[in-house]
């Protein structure tokens, strides 16, 4: 009896310091398991870090308040702007959406040639006026674009850029709500571009917020497959529409300083 007992205190014995090895394995697994994780989480964030320059960047001191004002526009974007601008594109037929695009484009012109002239580009000054002429004629208000099936390109410049072009310095970088990126220096020119807007300034109560509206609806829809490549591509959607943004705006003003020049 006292060797059976023995036996099995021998088993039980065994069997524990068997647990306790295979425990102590588990655990040493698991650990090994979380420290690559941990060092491969840590690896990505100081890549990430790197490739955005997260909360580093000079041009954007005010990232955090520009952060959440962009989350409000995405949310905005995505609860209305983007589902409207879908139903939009869908039921409305192309050559229609052509025409108002050519529509908002081509009262665009004025307040394009009116900067051109102030940035000393009398040339591009010159053909933007007789782009808004010949297409508000010969294109049945706009909505054909016959000047430039006639050789005569199109440009696009608004206030902020003109302060640019006389040296104004751009500022931080701002986000604004529902107009998006921006600079301080732009930020302070839109009212003033809005006033150029002749179909803005020169409309007024329910015309105005009509033609505002579908405005709205028309440039979303028309961004809805370049937006859809950015959410896929970019790493981080903030950084990369404030790099873009930065990026187009410094080639626009030093084009215009050289015309300006010339």
């Amino acid at each position: 009896m006292s060797l059976r007992f023995l036996n099995i205190s021998i088993l039980r014995s065994f069997g524990v310091r068997l647990l306790i090895l295979c425990a102590l394995g588990l655990t040493m697994t698991a650990c090994s398991t979380v420290s690559k994780v941990k060092t491969k989480a840590v690896a990505t964030l100081e890549k990430v870090s790197e490739t955005t320059n997260i909360g580093n960047n000079p041009d954007d001191p005010l990232e955090g308040l520009n952060r959440s004002v962009f989350n409000f526009n995405e949310s905005l974007d995505a609860n209305l702007l983007k589902p409207t601008a879908q139903v939009y594109q869908s039921v409305t037929p192309s050559i229609v959406q052509t025409a108002v695009g050519n529509f908002f484009s081509n009262a665009g012109d004025v307040w394009t040639a009116v900067n051109n002239v102030l940035q000393g580009n009398l040339v591009d000054g010159v053909n933007d006026f007789m782009r808004f002429a010949i297409n508000t004629t010969m294109g049945i208000g706009g909505l054909i674009d016959v000047a430039s099936a006639g050789g005569m390109p199109k440009h696009r410049a608004d206030f902020g850029q003109t302060l640019g072009v006389w040296g104004v310095p751009s500022g931080p970088f701002v986000v604004l709500p529902v107009l998006g990126a921006s600079t301080l220096r732009d930020a302070l020119a839109t009212p003033i571009d809005f006033k150029g807007d002749i179909l803005f300034s020169q409309t007024s109560g329910t015309a105005k917020i009509a033609t505002s509206a579908l405005k709205v609806i028309d440039k979303r829809a028309s961004a809805l497959d370049a937006v859809s490549l950015i959410e896929e591509a970019a790493l981080d959607k903030y950084v990369f529409i404030r790099g873009a943004y930065l990026q187009r705006r410094e080639s626009q003003i030093n084009a215009g300083k050289q015309q300006e020049q010339e």
